[in-house]
């Protein structure tokens, strides 16, 4: 994104003529006269415009008393543009919620895949890894339907029974599996980092996806996610241009732990955040992934994003 440069003010020069009176008598003295102090005119740089990102919402954040119709008009009356919809393989849910958003002119632009974490690609287990292909597919096509561009997809988890290096090989090997159809469908795997001891470093996940060499393989990044051993800043510079989708959340540390709190009320440095994101120019999506709302609640979280996030005021 291209930034406009500071406009600059010329500084009116204030001329001053000094006056002298000779004054004709016996002392034969003349009087000057002082010139009159110049104004203090201070440059000021204006305030950089807004970052182009779309603002977006979980759809779980909306109330889930409410039909999808109505939670969707909730999502524009509040001020959202964008929402990310869970994986439904029920096609008549799908439509449904198609027809939702479309109504209330907002766009389902991402999908939260649901089988990542259960049943993860890096299982040595033929079933579980099955299980888990078999909900991106659904989650690729929940997103062709609904005109998405992005399917979320934690990739591997470590534990004890799955190494470090068995997760990175066995992860990517399946996701190769999926880029035809990723490909085909023209939607883009947005690789997350989360807590599940993988991925622990921005250049470590920046190699990890740089490894494809394939244009529908991104990186989601989460804001919040990195706080427990990471500056949200340093990730964002080091994966850069990589970058399609963000989450926002934010969490403060206790003595003994932490807890999730809104935007703003946390150990975030938003400012910063807002700072890399312009750097890097990034112009894409921001959802918010925090905990399920009211109206008034809401309202408030679009707020916080205006002023943190995109830096309107």
């Amino acid at each position: 994104m291209s930034i406009e440069n500071p406009s600059r003010r010329e500084f009116l020069k204030t001329t001053v003529t000094t006056a002298c009176s000779a004054a004709i008598g016996a002392s034969g003295a003349g009087e000057i006269f002082a010139p009159s102090p110049r104004p203090n005119l201070v440059a000021t740089t204006p305030s950089p415009a807004p970052l182009p990102i779309k603002k977006g919402v979980l759809l779980d954040m909306l109330p889930a008393k409410l039909s999808h119709a109505d939670r969707m008009k909730m999502a524009r009356d509040v001020g959202f543009e964008v929402i990310q919809a869970p994986t439904t393989p029920d096609e008549h849910e799908a439509e449904e919620i198609k027809k939702a958003a479309d109504g209330a002119s907002v766009r389902i632009d991402s999908v939260m895949n649901m089988d990542h974490w259960q049943y993860p690609l890096s299982s040595s287990d033929p079933a579980v890894v099955e299980k888990s292909m078999a909900g991106m597919r659904t989650s690729l096509q929940n997103a062709k339907l609904w005109g998405s561009d992005a399917v979320l997809l934690v990739p591997a988890v470590v534990n004890p029974q799955t190494s470090y290096r068995d997760a990175w090989s066995r992860s990517q090997k399946e996701i190769r599996k999926l880029l035809p159809l990723a490909e085909e469908l023209k939607i883009v795997i947005a690789i997350e980092e989360v807590w599940n001891k993988f991925l622990l470093s921005p250049l470590e996940m920046a190699a990890y996806i740089k490894e494809f060499q394939n244009p529908w393989i991104q990186a989601w990044f989460d804001v919040g996610n990195v706080l427990l051993y990471g500056y949200p800043q340093d990730w964002i510079r080091a994966l850069g241009k990589s970058i399609v989708k963000v989450h926002l959340k934010d969490f403060k540390r206790k003595e003994n732990g932490y807890e999730w709190v809104n935007l703003g009320d946390g150990d975030v440095d938003w400012e910063a955040v807002r700072a890399a994101f312009r750097e890097i120019g990034y112009a894409g999506s921001a959802i918010t992934e925090l905990k399920a709302g009211d109206e008034a609640y809401l309202r408030d979280v679009s707020r916080r994003v205006d002023r943190l996030v995109l830096g309107r005021t």
